[in-house]
Protein backbone atom coordinates (compact mmCIF):
# COMPACT_ATOMS: atom_id res chain seq x y z
CA UNK A 1 0.00 0.00 0.00
CA UNK A 2 1.59 3.31 -1.03
CA UNK A 3 1.69 5.87 1.90
CA UNK A 4 1.51 9.90 1.16
CA UNK A 5 1.99 12.59 3.14
CA UNK A 6 -0.55 15.87 2.82
CA UNK A 7 1.92 18.99 4.33
CA UNK A 8 0.26 22.21 4.62
CA UNK A 9 2.38 25.36 5.62
CA UNK A 10 1.16 28.56 7.20
CA UNK A 11 -2.43 29.43 7.90
CA UNK A 12 -4.03 26.34 5.89
CA UNK A 13 -5.48 25.69 9.20
CA UNK A 14 -7.34 28.42 8.80
CA UNK A 15 -9.37 27.85 6.03
CA UNK A 16 -12.93 28.12 6.27
CA UNK A 17 -12.26 31.24 8.23
CA UNK A 18 -9.76 33.37 6.35
CA UNK A 19 -10.34 35.19 2.81
CA UNK A 20 -13.37 32.88 1.86
CA UNK A 21 -14.40 34.10 -1.09
CA UNK A 22 -10.56 33.10 -2.13
CA UNK A 23 -10.87 29.61 -0.19
CA UNK A 24 -13.85 28.96 0.27
CA UNK A 25 -15.52 28.27 3.43
CA UNK A 26 -15.29 24.41 3.97
CA UNK A 27 -12.91 24.28 6.78
CA UNK A 28 -9.30 22.65 7.67
CA UNK A 29 -11.02 19.45 8.91
CA UNK A 30 -13.56 18.84 6.17
CA UNK A 31 -10.58 19.12 3.71
CA UNK A 32 -8.22 16.60 5.99
CA UNK A 33 -12.07 14.25 5.63
CA UNK A 34 -11.78 14.76 1.83
CA UNK A 35 -8.38 13.32 1.27
CA UNK A 36 -9.09 10.85 3.89
CA UNK A 37 -11.82 9.23 2.11
CA UNK A 38 -10.28 9.58 -1.39
CA UNK A 39 -7.00 7.81 -0.31
CA UNK A 40 -9.74 4.92 1.23
CA UNK A 41 -11.01 4.51 -2.47
CA UNK A 42 -7.99 4.86 -3.98
CA UNK A 43 -6.68 2.19 -0.85
CA UNK A 44 -3.35 4.04 0.14
CA UNK A 45 -2.32 5.48 3.05
CA UNK A 46 -2.06 9.33 3.97
CA UNK A 47 -0.56 11.32 6.86
CA UNK A 48 -1.51 14.98 7.57
CA UNK A 49 0.07 17.32 8.83
CA UNK A 50 0.44 21.38 8.96
CA UNK A 51 2.27 24.41 10.62
CA UNK A 52 2.90 27.57 11.14
CA UNK A 53 6.51 27.13 11.07
CA UNK A 54 9.30 26.57 8.39
CA UNK A 55 11.41 24.57 10.28
CA UNK A 56 8.35 22.00 11.52
CA UNK A 57 7.76 21.55 7.62
CA UNK A 58 11.09 20.93 6.74
CA UNK A 59 11.52 18.46 9.63
CA UNK A 60 8.06 16.77 7.87
CA UNK A 61 9.49 16.60 4.72
CA UNK A 62 12.87 15.24 5.72
CA UNK A 63 11.24 12.13 8.05
CA UNK A 64 8.68 11.30 4.93
CA UNK A 65 11.89 10.67 3.19
CA UNK A 66 13.15 8.88 6.32
CA UNK A 67 10.37 6.65 6.80
CA UNK A 68 10.10 5.83 2.75
CA UNK A 69 6.58 7.76 2.33
CA UNK A 70 5.67 7.57 -1.70
CA UNK A 71 5.06 10.93 -2.19
CA UNK A 72 4.10 14.07 -0.89
CA UNK A 73 1.50 17.13 -1.54
CA UNK A 74 2.16 19.90 -0.23
CA UNK A 75 0.98 23.20 -0.21
CA UNK A 76 3.52 25.88 1.32
CA UNK A 77 1.04 28.53 1.40
CA UNK A 78 2.57 32.02 1.91
CA UNK A 79 6.10 30.43 2.45
CA UNK A 80 5.85 29.01 -1.57
CA UNK A 81 6.92 32.54 -2.50
CA UNK A 82 9.87 33.11 -0.03
CA UNK A 83 11.08 29.84 0.61
CA UNK A 84 14.79 28.65 -0.37
CA UNK A 85 15.07 26.28 2.78
CA UNK A 86 11.88 24.52 1.98
CA UNK A 87 12.56 24.58 -2.00
CA UNK A 88 15.86 23.09 -0.76
CA UNK A 89 14.49 20.66 1.40
CA UNK A 90 12.34 19.15 -1.06
CA UNK A 91 15.33 18.92 -3.82
CA UNK A 92 17.16 17.21 -1.06
CA UNK A 93 14.92 14.06 -0.56
CA UNK A 94 14.39 11.51 -3.59
CA UNK A 95 10.28 11.88 -2.57
CA UNK A 96 8.00 13.05 -5.85
CA UNK A 97 6.35 16.15 -4.39
CA UNK A 98 3.57 17.85 -5.93
CA UNK A 99 2.94 21.70 -5.30
CA UNK A 100 -0.97 22.85 -4.44
CA UNK A 101 -2.55 25.77 -3.87
CA UNK A 102 -6.38 26.02 -3.19
CA UNK A 103 -6.35 29.57 -5.14
CA UNK A 104 -5.34 30.29 -8.68
CA UNK A 105 -2.32 32.19 -7.31
CA UNK A 106 -1.70 32.88 -11.11
CA UNK A 107 -4.40 35.24 -11.05
CA UNK A 108 -4.00 36.88 -8.13
CA UNK A 109 -1.24 39.70 -6.62
CA UNK A 110 1.89 39.27 -8.35
CA UNK A 111 3.90 38.79 -5.64
CA UNK A 112 1.95 35.11 -5.95
CA UNK A 113 3.32 34.96 -9.35
CA UNK A 114 6.38 33.45 -8.38
CA UNK A 115 6.88 30.44 -6.52
CA UNK A 116 10.65 29.25 -4.97
CA UNK A 117 9.50 25.93 -4.52
CA UNK A 118 7.46 24.74 -7.73
CA UNK A 119 11.12 24.30 -9.73
CA UNK A 120 11.57 21.25 -6.80
CA UNK A 121 8.50 19.62 -7.41
CA UNK A 122 7.09 17.25 -10.17
CA UNK A 123 4.29 19.63 -10.92
CA UNK A 124 2.35 22.08 -9.38
CA UNK A 125 -1.69 22.25 -8.90
CA UNK A 126 -3.64 25.57 -8.86
CA UNK A 127 -7.12 26.66 -8.42
CA UNK A 128 -8.98 24.13 -7.70
CA UNK A 129 -9.57 24.19 -4.01
CA UNK A 130 -10.10 21.09 -2.15
CA UNK A 131 -9.88 19.04 -5.22
CA UNK A 132 -6.61 20.46 -6.40
CA UNK A 133 -5.42 18.17 -3.40
CA UNK A 134 -7.55 15.15 -4.59
CA UNK A 135 -6.19 15.13 -8.20
CA UNK A 136 -2.39 15.32 -6.45
CA UNK A 137 -3.26 12.40 -4.71
CA UNK A 138 -4.33 10.22 -8.11
CA UNK A 139 -1.51 11.88 -9.60
CA UNK A 140 1.34 10.31 -7.48
CA UNK A 141 -0.88 7.27 -6.79
CA UNK A 142 -0.82 5.73 -9.90
CA UNK A 143 3.20 5.83 -9.83
CA UNK A 144 3.42 8.78 -12.27
CA UNK A 145 5.66 10.41 -9.34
Amino acid sequence: MKHFLVLNGPNINLTGIREKSVYGDKNYDALVQLIAREADRLECRVDCFQSNHEGALIDAIQKAWADGLDGIIFNPGGYTHTSVALRDAIASVPIPTVEVHMSNVHAREEFRHVSLTAASCVGQIAGFGFEGYLMALRYLEGSHG
